[in-house]
Order: structure tokens, then C-alpha cells, then sequence
């Protein structure tokens, strides 16, 4: 089982957090660092799928929507794991994103979403 490997939107791809993540061994790009800014989310969705990457973003209710039409469409994506950002510290995100990648594998995240706020100890 391999490790959830992240790819962040622009709206989610905080610098310090993605620092945060790295420092800690995650792989994490962003759609800035892979030239990827103002693509469509469904192309977004589907270059993830492309790299074996999960999707991390705050845009909850077009993503969950999109979740929702590939699975109807039979099409497939590697996961997302959707977040209500502005709510929480960076400290926080990392936290929550670094206990479900110790939780979950790559695989077990394929075609799923994760809300990160599960993962958030309050």
C-alpha cells in the first residue's frame, strides 16, 4: 500500500503548509509548482488521477459535485480530501492532513472524499 501523495489547488496550496507537509516527509505539489493555475477543476480532477495524487482543496461544493458526477460517470480519481481552510491554523491542517495519511493509503483514497475536519482534533 503506498502513501497518499497530495496535489493542492490554488485556493488550498498555502506555502507554509505545504512547507509544513514536506518538512514531514509528504509529497506535496501544488498546480502553481506544476504551471497548472486556472485549469478547469474537472481537468484538475482527472491531471491528479494522472499522477496517482489525491486532491486537497476548500473549494468543498464544486469538488464534492465533481465527486459526485465521476462516480455516476463511472470515471475514476485517486480521492480528495475537501476543507473548509480559513477555519483552521496551519498547524491544524497538518495535523488533520498528517493523521489521515498515516490512516489511509493511496489506494484505500481512490474515488473517495475525506473531510479534513474529521481529522481535526477540536
Amino acid at each position: 500500500m503506498s502513501q497518499i501523495r497530495l496535489y493542492m489547488d490554488e485556493d488550498s496550496g498555502d506555502i507554509a503548509l505545504v512547507l509544513a507537509l514536506q518538512n514531514r516527509g509528504v509529497d506535496v505539489i501544488t498546480t502553481l509548482s506544476v504551471n497548472r493555475l486556472k485549469y478547469p477543476d474537472e481537468e484538475q480532477l482527472i491531471w491528479a488521477r494522472s499522477q496517482g495524487r489525491v486532491l486537497y482543496s476548500s473549494n468543498i461544493q464544486d469538488f464534492y459535485r465533481l465527486h459526485t458526477a465521476f462516480l455516476t460517470q463511472e470515471q475514476p480519481h485517486s480521492g480528495m480530501i475537501l476543507v473548509q481552510q480559513q477555519r483552521y491554523s496551519i498547524g491544524e491542517l497538518m495535523r488533520g492532513i498528517l493523521r489521515l495519511v498515516a490512516a489511509k493509503s493511496a489506494e484505500e483514497m481512490e474515488n473517495e472524499v475525506e473531510f479534513l475536519s474529521t481529522w481535526i482534533e477540536e
